[in-house]
């Protein structure tokens, strides 16, 4: 559900804006521990990529958008699915295998879509949703209807060759995208310092006139700021904007990553400064606008969304063996 602009709410608007980011940005977190934990049950299978401690980059960019606009992204998209609106138990029963999932049990973590919330898949493959999402807003453009298409990838994404052909058609068209780069330091198991030879992602699309900005990825206020002035860009017709999102993951890269290319205290260093959601709660309970009280209740109402998540996900049955046969092109 997309928040009000909160540039331009009165005091109580806003404070219900910062609550409606707070209370999204916990329901990734806790879903994503979830899924964590069903994930070590064995519930889960394939490859799982879990988005805490990003947060505040996909939440503040949806409050961004309008009601028309499109989401496209890469495997570390379940938070991407939940701040688009789509519904907790399907994903989760998608994540489980069930036939009740998004994707009727056959996409799992990575594949999964839904047309009725215009988010066009989670992709598996590194930096394959790029040249899609540009196509997405060539659509767009050739159809003259006012849709901005965000298109989400990682600093590792970034390196890819498709990136590249993709950031110049986009500007040599002016297609309505903006390209997010969710920078969390890592590429699979690589700090950006040792894979990429310009880090400052934002200038990436410097070759090509296209604008980039540098975004303060663990602030959901600064995201939204960011995301609104891009999309009113792309909405205007001036082409593509770069947005770099400076975040951070607190996981392995996937369920399977130890991550031992980094220390404990480096985690827990940006755990303890810098956490989205600790961030907005500080900054809630100083402005008077909720007290520890309230979110704790908050965080009790969204532990329960998740684990009826969860249930409904671990008791829905698994699809038939003729689903094998559905859904194929070819």
């Amino acid at each position: 559900m997309n928040n009000p602009d909160i540039s331009k709410t009165n005091g109580q608007g806003r404070a219900a804006a910062l609550k409606g980011f707070y209370s999204q940005m916990l329901l990734i977190r806790r879903f994503e521990e979830k899924a964590g934990q069903l994930y070590g049950m064995g519930l889960i299978g394939g490859f799982c990529h879990l988005y805490i401690g990003q947060e505040a980059v996909v939440v503040g960019m949806h409050a961004a958008t309008g009601p028309s606009d499109q989401v496209i992204t890469a495997y570390r998209d379940h938070g991407h699915m939940l701040a688009c609106g789509m519904d907790p138990k399907g994903v989760m029963a998608e994540l489980t295998g069930r036939r009740t999932g998004y994707s009727k049990g056959k996409g799992g973590s990575m594949h999964m879509f839904s047309a009725e919330k215009r988010f066009y898949g989670g992709h598996g493959i590194v930096g394959a949703q790029i040249p899609l999402g540009t196509g997405l807003a060539f659509a767009n453009r050739y159809r003259d209807n006012d849709a901005v298409t965000l298109t989400y990838f990682g600093d590792g994404a970034a390196n890819q060759g498709q990136v590249y052909e993709s950031f110049n058609m986009a500007e040599l068209w002016k297609l309505p995208v903006v390209y997010i780069i969710e920078n969390n330091q890592y590429a699979m198991g690589t700090s950006v310092e040792r894979s990429s030879a310009q880090v400052d992602f934002s200038r990436r699309g410097a070759s090509f006139n296209i604008p980039g900005e540098q975004v303060d990825g663990m602030d959901v206020e600064a995201v939204y700021a960011a995301g609104a002035k891009a999309i009113a860009a792309c909405r205007a017709g001036k082409g593509p904007v770069i947005l770099e999102m400076k975040t951070y993951r607190y996981r392995g890269h996937s369920m399977s990553d130890p991550a031992k290319y980094r220390t404990r205290e480096e985690v827990q260093g940006v755990r303890e400064k810098r956490d989205p959601i600790d961030h907005l709660g500080q900054k809630l309970t100083a402005a008077g606008i909720a007290g520890e009280d309230d979110l704790k209740a908050i965080d009790k109402d969204i532990r329960a969304v998740v684990n009826r998540a969860a249930e409904f996900a671990t008791e829905s049955p698994e699809p038939e063996a003729a689903e094998l046969f559905t859904d194929v092109l070819a």
